[in-house]
């Protein structure tokens, strides 16, 4: 296709079918942090549970994303994408009909087994498919797809929490699966990279999930089974997974770099890390996803636990958040053509950190739905100014040719990030609120008997919990105690998300300036100058 040809009906309907997997990906993910008050309630969750609900599907995301998008290279990105759509719907099947915890994280692994397929496939098959000034259009719906349902997600996941079931949160990724899966067989066309060189990486698979799982699980189970001791005095499991998962990421690095050496397949080139802006970039991206996706995984837990939100209520409060970077994202890459691109990076993230910073020293039990708004408005306008232009920042000095390898190493260090941020985070705010309501109970005159049933509660559903100690007379004055403790934690955690913010911002400035007139440049043509395999794109 010449680059001003028109584009085909065909295409568009491909696009169209393209951008439904790609939906419902971001959108399932943002549901269900909605959504999560009330799922821990019905399934009773326990605090690490509901931290492994989120951090498995990001962590399964991290892992896979290179591999199933160099498969989908090789063997079919058509056919990966729709593989990865029945495996997602299978999975949010029993996601949906989950009885209990166990059954529901395992769902879960499998979906973020299914959005590892999908995510990268819909990216490589793009541009595949549309060249020149088409696939600039092309990869700008696809954008847009996913910053709309970052919008609609946390709305339609309040409506179903609260007015029909959180079981329909997940059920509702099958009607419109099997929609795209009509669309893929009608309208998509087999495209594969014949020029790639046939191979797998095992041991660079086996290595980096293990280890970033021992890690994950270390950072997530140290408050359950204790960080040094265990409750019955034995060693705990934590410190022997922190450093096994340490050792497994090392001895990854060290595979990795003699396969490259040997010319063999290596799930990532390492050597990518000496290009400066490469290196400091996804350090920034890394940060900024930990501040990023903690602080979306402690807001719904504080918003329905303490300050008396409905999961509907949630959803609208935080669309505030999805409309800011909605509203500013159309004029990002203007302002990025102005100030560089570097500079709007900055600006975004300043005004990310401002906004939480301001959310941590505001944040009462009384604090009014127009301040949050304002607050979370305004975070919405520095994610839509710093994401997608940190991306666009990490990959300019990169090499056409390992630019596909590269998006890919991003993306898969965000989710990373994601994944750490809800566990760093999350377990800050469970411990936190579990500590502060201890301390609170003391001096209430409560039976110790009460107090410890007090306390186990609001830490096994991390604060969750607390609507139904406000509703039964025998409990309502230790929820009060309850309800300024998970508030005094939220604003220790969200004071600490705005400074792991301004760290992310610091690190930016290691990156090279763009001048004004190379990100205007960047911005016409960047699309086409990437070459993604099995990569993805900011998740927001």
């Amino acid at each position: 296709m010449s680059e001003n040809a028109p584009i085909p009906r065909r295409h568009w309907l491909a696009m169209g079918t393209l951008s439904l997997g790609v939906s419902l990906v971001i959108m399932d993910a943002t549901i269900v942090n909605v959504a999560l008050p009330v799922v821990i309630e019905d399934l009773g969750l326990d605090a690490s549970g509901a931290q492994w609900m989120n951090a498995i599907y990001s962590l399964v995301f991290a892992s896979l994303m290179l591999t199933v998008g160099r498969l989908g290279d090789l063997y079919g990105r058509r056919r990966m994408y729709g593989i990865g759509l029945v495996v997602f719907m299978a999975a949010s099947l029993f996601a949906g009909a989950a009885t209990g915890p166990a059954m529901l994280i395992a769902a879960r692994f499998v979906q973020g087994l299914g959005a590892a397929m999908v995510l990268p496939s819909t990216l490589s098959t793009l541009n595949a498919m549309f060249h020149g000034r088409t696939r600039g259009i092309a990869f700008a719906i696809w954008g847009s797809t996913i910053g709309g349902m970052a919008a609609v997600g946390p709305l339609v996941g309040g409506w179903l929490a609260t007015d029909v079931s959180w079981r329909w949160a997940f059920w509702l990724n099958i009607p419109f699966g099997l929609l795209a899966l009509v669309g893929i067989v009608k309208t998509l066309d087999e495209t594969r990279d014949t020029t790639l060189v046939r191979g797998s990486d095992v041991p660079g698979v086996l290595l980096s999930s293990l280890g970033l799982a021992g890690i994950v699980f270390g950072l997530i189970q140290g408050d359950y089974y204790g960080w040094w001791t265990s409750a019955s005095g034995g060693l705990s499991p934590v410190p022997f997974a922190l450093v096994i998962g340490v050792a497994l990421v090392a001895t990854f690095v060290a595979v990795e770099k003699r396969r490259v050496l040997a010319g063999k397949v290596a799930l990532v080139d390492l050597g990518l890390l000496r290009i400066r802006s490469f290196r400091f970039g996804v350090i920034a991206a890394l940060i900024v996803a930990l501040g990023e996706f903690g602080l979306l995984f402690t807001l719904p837990l504080l918003l329905q636990g303490a300050l008396g939100y409905t999961a509907l209520g949630t959803g609208w409060l935080l669309l505030w958040l999805a409309l800011g970077t909605f509203l500013v994202s159309g004029a990002t890459p203007r302002l990025a053509a102005r100030m560089g691109q570097t500079a709007v990076v900055r600006v975004g993230l300043g005004l990310e950190a401002l906004a939480i910073a301001g959310l941590a020293v505001t944040l009462s039990t009384s604090i009014s739905s127009v301040l949050l708004a304002v607050w979370l408005f305004l975070y919405g306008v520095g994610v839509g100014m710093a994401t997608a232009q940190l991306t666009s920042v990490i990959l300019v000095d990169v090499p056409v040719a390992e630019s596909g390898q590269a998006s890919g190493f991003q993306t898969t260090i965000r989710q990373l990030g994601s994944a750490l941020g809800v566990a760093l985070l999350g377990g800050l705010l469970i411990a936190t609120t579990t500590s502060q309501t201890s301390d609170r109970l003391a001096d209430s005159g409560l039976p110790p008997e009460q107090q410890d049933q007090v306390v186990t509660l609001v830490h096994d559903t991390a604060g969750a919990g607390i609507p139904a100690l406000v509703a039964n007379p025998a409990t309502a004055d230790a929820a009060v105690d309850a309800e300024e403790a998970l508030v005094q934690a939220s604003r220790i955690t969200t004071g600490i998300a705005a400074g792991v913010l301004l760290i992310g911002l610091a690190a930016t400035f290691a990156l090279p300036h763009t001048p004004p007139e190379a990100a205007g440049d960047a911005a016409a043509s960047s699309a086409s100058r990437r070459r993604p395999r099995g990569a993805g794109t900011a998740q927001h």
